[in-house]
């Protein structure tokens, strides 16, 4: 039976994604929606980690499989971090991206250009069917600009400068975007391992 790799997301463009990254692991990969099982998982844990381990953990325990979960956002040194794991939540439940974006620039009025430092960190977590697990982390370093920029992506992307290409992450293309995302950079290093002599080992 060939092995596979649940994604625990419903997020196609990021299933997408994973699968194009991982696509010569030896593993197939497949998204939650279609196994046909519903899993909600709360997401309550205080690290990227702890939520994506939470996912991938309850998802192998409904359907006995291998599965992938991530979690992500964006961290602001200013802010002493925050939104971090609430990102998607700053503005309160339900916030969209708008509103997110608008409370991030009401709180970094005062706070000047060279103090505007961000990154947007992604933890990804494999977790097995015999429980053992593996993680990884990325980051893409950037700053906070004073208005948005770009009509492309989702969430912080107008906001987040990313110096080398002198572009927001909703100005880059897609494909530059994830060739240089938190996402993808935790995609390849979870690669490694399941390509390499760790596979399956505790993480």
């Amino acid at each position: 039976m060939e092995k596979r790799i649940i994604v625990a997301s419903r997020n196609r463009n990021k299933v997408e994604e994973i699968k194009t990254i991982l696509d010569d692991t030896g593993y197939s990969v497949i998204s939650l929606e279609e196994t046909g099982i519903n899993v909600n998982v709360v997401e309550d844990g205080a690290t990227f980690e702890a939520n994506a381990y939470k996912k991938a953990f309850e998802v192998m325990q409904a359907t006995g499989e291998t599965v992938l979960a991530d979690d992500s956002g964006l961290v602001v040194d200013a802010l002493d971090g925050k939104p971090g794991v609430y990102s998607a939540r700053f503005a309160g439940e339900g916030a969209s991206d708008e509103d997110n974006n608008r409370k991030l620039l009401e709180l970094m009025q005062d706070i000047p250009g060279g103090e505007r430092r961000a990154r947007f960190v992604c933890a990804v977590v494999v977790v097995f069917p015999d429980g053992t697990h593996i993680q990884a982390l990325g980051e893409c370093h950037g700053q906070i600009l004073l208005e948005p920029r770009g009509n492309g992506g989702f969430g912080y992307d107008p906001l987040f400068y990313v110096a080398e290409h002198q572009k927001t992450f909703a100005e880059l293309k897609p494909e530059e975007k994830n060739a240089i995302s938190h996402r993808s950079k935790a995609l390849h290093k979870i690669k490694c391992i399941l390509k390499g002599p760790l596979k399956g080992e505790k993480g």
